[in-house]
């Protein structure tokens, strides 16, 4: 299983509205992506921004592709993302799952 890690911030006041927004775009993009084994979002409050990490989870590299496209080295954005994130990696790591708690 491969895990796919990316980092945003929102300003503080905005993560009530970023998170069903990230639901409605970036979880659902994941969730309906044949391969994909779930998602899990973290988000905690530092001063007046809030830092996110998206971790989704996939059954193999190819499934990745699916979803990223091409360069799956690169984060894939939506419309509206502007309007939320105030910091952005442009890119995501992509790490082998050696343990979890999610049943295989």
């Amino acid at each position: 299983m491969i895990a796919r890690v990316w980092r945003g911030a929102t300003r503080a006041r905005q993560a009530a509205a970023y998170a069903p927004y990230l639901q409605r775009t970036g979880v659902h993009a994941c969730q309906a992506t044949p391969g994909n084994r779930g998602v899990i979002v973290l988000q905690r409050m530092v001063g007046d921004r809030a830092e996110v990490v998206f971790i989704s989870y996939w059954n193999a590299l190819a499934d990745v592709t699916a979803f990223a496209g091409g360069d799956i080295a690169v984060a894939r954005f939506f419309p509206e993302d502007d309007a939320y994130l105030i910091e952005r990696e442009l890119t995501v790591a992509h790490y082998d799952v050696v343990e979890t708690p999610i049943a295989e």
